[in-house]
């Protein structure tokens, strides 16, 4: 097998080269790589069918979300994982993230499973397209572009290797309407229309695990009503072919949290009861692993204990990880200093009115993981080890926590050993 340097190289240069032919080259090596050491791309689909049957309880998948120096902080989710023998878990990016950190689906993919690689992993690996998204303004403009740019973005993630894939047509959710069918008319529709086209293009052998959404995240929250006008539309609209197996929620979170004047996040209320009824219904009544938060990450460590207890399918975490590697004491400062001031000269036309600094540089430094991505991936050596282990400690803390510890053999038993068969 190729030692650890190749594959340290491998990537490094999968991921820089400025010729995009010779990037495709090394993400398809990387990935054959990848089978050849026991490790491939899965749905998850197959876990979350066994607990819409109840074979399993008080588990919640954490979804990863990595927007910047992938290789290295995959690398740490796999050591934490294989620390307590952790199967259950995904890694995940979303469609506005792969363009502010300069990240292809092959590159995310790459990055992914050469971590796994050098880390000794072996098994599925669970990579996500998160918030597949509809521009609200770009579908306004021209519905039908729109939609298109989706569907090619879905077959190059799937040619990639993301056989999970979340469908957020949400933005599309008209509240002006006076009914809740009608309120959810565009989203069922978009939502079945992409269902269709990923069962159109998924490998032989791979049923692709699909995700639908209810509730913007950040606005309302989500209520019973909502989930039975959306899942009775989408249901009507996709006929026979197989659907969703889990619906996002809205529970009272919001991406990245509620920044304060002085940077700090404001603390936040989960509708828990909201969040175990919705699952309820969604396993109960239609089949699926049940419901899924999104902007967990910044919430205190005791709320997490709260979403296995309430029988939570997944959680996405996100800006938490961003936060612990800006906000190390590890971090080199000046590097921090040069992110800071480059944020405030490229993106000052975004800074809304009354927006303090802090709130400003909190909301934007997110976009310098791809305007400093070989910055980052380089940091100084003693700043870098001390950053990873802070996190794969973190990511053990969130295993535990969602009780996925010991879950090898629970993936192993409803996803298979091999390359998935579906």
């Amino acid at each position: 097998m190729t030692g650890k340097n190749n594959i340290d190289t491998l990537i490094e240069s999968a991921v820089f080269t400025a010729d995009p032919r010779t990037g495709e080259e090394r993400q398809r090596a990387i990935r054959e790589m990848a089978l050849n050491s026991g490790i491939y791309p899965a749905s998850i689909q197959g876990l979350y069918d066994a607990r819409s049957q109840g074979h399993y309880h008080g588990r919640t998948v954490p979804a990863i979300n990595v927007r910047g120096i992938t290789y290295h902080v995959a690398r740490a989710v796999f050591r934490a994982a294989m620390k307590d023998r952790v199967g259950a878990f995904t890694f995940e990016i979303a469609r506005s993230e792969m363009g502010y950190t300069m990240q292809t689906p092959g590159e995310f993919a790459a990055c992914i499973l050469a971590a796994g690689i050098r880390e000794g992993f072996r098994g599925p690996v669970f990579i996500q397209a998160d918030h597949t998204q509809v521009r609200r303004a770009m579908y306004r403009n021209d519905p039908e572009k729109e939609l298109s740019d989706i569907r090619e973005l879905i077959r190059r993630a799937v040619v990639a290797g993301f056989y999970n894939i979340d469908i957020d047509a949400s933005t599309l959710v008209d509240i002006d309407e006076p009914t809740l069918p009608a309120q959810q008319a565009k989203n069922t529709k978009t939502t079945a229309e992409m269902t269709r086209f990923i069962r159109s293009i998924e490998p032989a052998g791979v049923t692709i695990s699909v995700g639908g959404e209810i509730g913007e995240i950040g606005k309302g929250n989500s209520t019973v009503s909502d989930l039975k006008a959306f899942m009775d539309g989408y249901r009507e609209q996709l006929g026979d072919i197989k659907g969703i197996s889990k619906i996002s929620v809205q529970t009272g979170t919001s991406h990245g949290g509620v920044v304060l004047p002085d940077g700090s996040i404001a603390k936040v209320s989960i509708d828990f009861n909201t969040l175990k009824e919705l699952s309820q219904v969604a396993r109960d009544e239609y089949g699926m692993g049940g419901a899924v938060q999104h902007g967990a990450s910044t919430l205190p460590d005791e709320a997490f204990d709260m979403f296995p207890r309430v029988e939570t399918a997944e959680v996405h975490l996100a800006t938490g990880f961003q936060n612990m590697i800006y906000d190390s004491p590890a971090f080199p400062g000046k590097l921090l200093e040069a992110i800071y001031r480059h944020i405030n000269a490229r993106y000052q036309n975004e800074k809304k009115e009354g927006e303090t600094e802090e709130q400003f540089l909190y909301k934007t430094r997110k976009k310098a993981f791809g305007d400093f991505k070989k910055e980052l991936w380089h940091l100084p050596q003693p700043s870098h080890d001390q950053i990873m282990k802070e996190l794969e400690d973190r990511f053990s803390l969130i295993f535990h926590k969602l009780n996925v510890v010991n879950t090898v053999n629970l993936v192993r038993r409803y996803i298979g050993d091999g390359p998935n068969p579906g």
